[in-house]
Formats: C-alpha cells, sequence, structure tokens
C-alpha cells in the first residue's frame, strides 16, 4: 500500500506540476505528429534537373525522356555551357545535371566508348544518391538498348543478341522497407529517441525536483523512511506515463500515419517497457547524486542528445572510430534500436533479440541499486537524523 500511496502521489505531482505534465503529457504527442508530418511526402520525388546536351540527337533526346521519367527526376531547364551548369548548381535551382558530349551518336555507332557526365550536388547527400542511382539506371539501361538494337541488325536471333548483351542478370530484392521510403525508416527512430530522451529527462528531475520544492521530508514521511518504498513507487508512476506515451505512439501515429506495421506487437512493448525502466533507472541515479536541477539536467542532455547519431540508425556503429563504437553502448537507446529493427521491422521472435534485451536489463541492474544506496544514505542523513 506504501507504495501505491507514493505512485499516486507522484502521479498528483505529474499532473499539477508543469515541468512533469508538459514534458511527458503536452510535449510528446506534439512532437510525435510533428515528426510524422514532416516526411508525411514519403519519398524524395521530381528533384529539379538540368541537361547539358551538346549532341542533339536521337539518342541523347530517347535518354533525356527515359530521364525524365524516372521518380527521382525532373528536368526544368537546358544548359549550353559547363559554367552555366555549375552556376545552377551553385545557385540551387537545381540538384543535379546530365552531359551529352557531342558526336555521341555517331561514336557509338561507330562502337567507340562515349562518356555521359552527372553532375550532382553531393552536399545534400540523400538526393545526390537517389539522382545518381536513377540516372545510372537510365544509362545502364540505354547503353544495354543501344548493344542490343546493333546486334538485332546484324541478323543475330534477339534472344542470343540479349544473352550477350546481359550475360548475367541482377534481381535486385530490397527487405523491409523496399521503396526506400523516408517516413518509414526515420519517423519511428526519432519518436522513439525522443522518447528515451524525455524519459531520462523527466527522470533526473525525480529526486532533486522534491528538494525544490521542499517536499523531501513528506515524501520521506509517507515512505516511512523506505528507499525502495519511494523508488518502486516513482518508477511504477513514471513507467506508466511510459506506456501510455507507448499507446498513443503504436495505437494511434504509427496506424494513422501507416509507419512501419501499424499496431504494435507484444515483443515490442517487452522491449520498450525494458528501455524505459533503464532510462528511469538511469535517470533515478542522476537525480539523487546530483542535487542541483539545472546540473542534473545538462548531464542529462549531455548522455541523451548523440544517442540518435550514435545509435547507428543513419551510420553504421561498426564504421565508426573504436572510441565511438564503445560510448554508443553506453546509451541505452543502442541496443533498444537494434531490438526495434529485429523484433519491429523485421517482426522477427523475440528470441532473436534476447542480447538486446539483456543490455538493457544489465543497465537497470546496474543503476537502479546505486540509486537504492545513495538514495538510502540520504534518508538516514536527512530524515532519521531530523
Amino acid at each position: 500500500m506504501t507504495v501505491l500511496r507514493i505512485a499516486l502521489r507522484e502521479w498528483r505531482r505529474i499532473l499539477t506540476l508543469p515541468v512533469f505534465y508538459w514534458l511527458l503529457l503536452v510535449v510528446p504527442p506534439i512532437l510525435f505528429f510533428f515528426y510524422a508530418f514532416i516526411y508525411q511526402e514519403e519519398e524524395i520525388k521530381d528533384l529539379p534537373f538540368a541537361i547539358w546536351d551538346e549532341s542533339h540527337s536521337s539518342v541523347s533526346r530517347q535518354l533525356t525522356f527515359l530521364l525524365e521519367q524516372t521518380v527521382s527526376i525532373h528536368i526544368i531547364r537546358q544548359v549550353k555551357s559547363q559554367s552555366e551548369l555549375e552556376k545552377v548548381i551553385l545557385k540551387g535551382e537545381v540538384m543535379g545535371a546530365m552531359h551529352f558530349p557531342a558526336n555521341m551518336e555517331k561514336n557509338i555507332l561507330s562502337s567507340q566508348p562515349v562518356n555521359v557526365t552527372l553532375y550532382t550536388n553531393a552536399s545534400s547527400l540523400v538526393p545526390a544518391k537517389m539522382l545518381f542511382r536513377n540516372a545510372s539506371e537510365v544509362i545502364i539501361m540505354g547503353g544495354a538498348g543501344i548493344s542490343l538494337q546493333k546486334l538485332i541488325q546484324t541478323g543475330m536471333n534477339p534472344s542470343k543478341a540479349m544473352a550477350l548483351v546481359e550475360p548475367v542478370k541482377l534481381t535486385t530484392l530490397p527487405l523491409f522497407n523496399p521503396d526506400y521510403n523516408y517516413f518509414r525508416y526515420l519517423v519511428p527512430g526519432l519518436i522513439t529517441v525522443a522518447l528515451q530522451m524525455i524519459i531520462i529527462m523527466v527522470g533526473v528531475l525525480i529526486f532533486n525536483y522534491e528538494s525544490k520544492t521542499g517536499s523531501l521530508q513528506e515524501l520521506y514521511a509517507l515512505a516511512k523512511g523506505s528507499a525502495i518504498n519511494i523508488m518502486t513507487g516513482k518508477m511504477l508512476a513514471h513507467l506508466s506515463v511510459a506506456w501510455i506515451n507507448f499507446i498513443l505512439v503504436t495505437g494511434i501515429i504509427f496506424p494513422v500515419f501507416g509507419i512501419g506495421q501499424g499496431m504494435a506487437t507484444f515483443n515490442f512493448f517487452v522491449l520498450f517497457t525494458l528501455l524505459a525502466i533503464a532510462c528511469i533507472s538511469i535517470g533515478l541515479l542522476i537525480s539523487v547524486v546530483i542535487s542541483d536541477t539545472m546540473l542534473a539536467s545538462d548531464i542529462a542532455l549531455f548522455y541523451t542528445a548523440p544517442a540518435f547519431v550514435f545509435s547507428g540508425y543513419t551510420f553504421p556503429r561498426w564504421a565508426m572510430p573504436w572510441f565511438d563504437q564503445y560510448y554508443s553502448l553506453v546509451m541505452p537507446y543502442s541496443s533498444f534500436l537494434d531490438g526495434f529493427v529485429k523484433l519491429y521491422q523485421m517482426q522477427l521472435p523475440m528470441r532473436f533479440a534476447i542480447h538486446e534485451m539483456s543490455v538493457l536489463l544489465l543497465f537497470t541492474l546496474l543503476t537502479f541499486p546505486l540509486a537504492y544506496l545513495v538514495l538510502k544514505y540520504k534518508i538516514r542523513k536527512e530524515y532519521i537524523l531530523t
């Protein structure tokens, strides 16, 4: 009953203190919907593109037509020189351009190699890669088509000609995000890392904000001087808030916007619960060790802010320097993300994420007992002796 009373008391604080209800109940839905709306276009389409055609041939016109048919390329202008091409790219009028050299068709017909140049603004990495992918597909397909036509004109059987043009046929089968949808890829990561940050940022206020509001003695009295009662009650209250946000994300945001797999699975719920408990435990530890609210918040911000960068979501951890790889391991989100990809996006059985779940549990087993020992010492010093 003591634990329940402490949990209910914590809920009253969450609902009445602005620092809690803003961070836990008001900001999350606004932030989640904001993230979902940013990437509602799902794919980057119709990037402005320029053509520098010195060939003025049927081949260059056909390739230009095929480029316009791709998803990411939208041809908006023709340029007449490299300086003009570079100028429109530097001014941001186009994201890329294609150069067809003079005498291209003549060289093709005489079986001489032709160099077609693709220009992209690589300062925008993702659009540049999309332009490269679509443009290279067109040029490869166009080159193969020209070779096929020439072989058929010599009287070769079309099937044999195709075998010569394309001796090895590549079939690509992208899994789990086959259309390269940034909406389904980025939004779940942004939302879950925001949840981790919110849980830890609020967690560091749990105890030092009691001191700031002058309610520590009341809390100690309600708990009868028991540190474990206080920590368990507060843990339950904040875990229940985390579950509410989990329901908001997986029961409303994901289904409404068609993100990922839609509704949550039990495996994902277990993984998220382990993340929430680990984050609350980390917050509790910082909160009982650092009495100054501003300093504790700064430490939490310093700890949580790089989580997305070091998680491996946008850049693989194995490609990072060794010290960055070790740094990523001290943040629970890295392990959560690995498990999230397996359990939610790939829909694998829970046994495939046992390692990630064990690491999240280890965070709790290390931080919760330490927080308990520090709080027990504080209670003995501040409550029993007063």
